[in-house]
């Protein structure tokens, strides 16, 4: 998507290892403007999928799905939480995955309220580096019997491998943006044509 690396080129800042800060206008600072023209990419690239849920994780996610949701019939977005805490009761699904951006293992946690083997799972995030993160979400959709329809990605660092390990178990995987490689000396960023 071009406009989405356009932004990246422009206000993106690589930081050492490999670390790329979008916080200007993705996961601190939020453009829906932007997050919109991302949701409608997506909406295209699944249009003969049949999805009825999109799943993400909390934070950064969030607010990339509700507003990409619009461009599914306004399904319901579920989001796994970080967490647990008094306003998780009930049965739930669990999951543990490593936070390259955090470098630490949390649990991942969705009610099962929310997600079951009648779902035909999206799942959304903002940024796709080692897949850890990504394979904690299709785990619980696992447990729940779900179908991941498919997964769409903001920023995928495709010299990273989650991407391609991705692809390869036969997921339908479209990253917006990849980034084949940055260097945090002069700033420069490259994108997986």
């Amino acid at each position: 998507m071009q406009e989405l690396e356009e932004r990246i080129q422009k206000e993106g800042i690589v930081k050492p290892g490999n670390v790329l800060k979008v916080d200007a206008f993705l996961n601190h600072q939020c453009d829906c403007a932007l997050f919109d023209a991302m949701g409608a990419a997506w909406a295209q690239h699944f249009k003969n999928t049949q999805i009825n849920k999109i799943l993400t994780i909390e934070s950064s996610g969030i607010g990339i799905a509700c507003v990409a949701a619009r461009h599914f019939g306004n399904v319901p977005v579920v989001f796994a939480k970080k967490a647990q805490s008094i306003n998780l009761d009930g049965d739930q699904y669990v999951s543990t995955v490593f936070s390259f951006t955090k470098q630490r293992e949390f649990p991942v946690i969705v009610s099962r309220k929310y997600l079951s083997a009648d779902d035909r799972v999206l799942i959304l995030d903002d940024f796709l580096a080692n897949g850890k993160a990504l394979q904690g979400l299709i785990d619980i959709c696992d447990h729940a019997g779900a179908a991941v329809a498919g997964i769409g990605i903001a920023i995928e660092k495709g010299f990273q491998g989650g991407g391609d390990a991705l692809r390869e178990a036969g997921y339908d995987l479209d990253s917006l943006a990849i980034v084949e490689s940055m260097d945090p000396n002069d700033g420069s960023i490259t994108f997986r044509q």
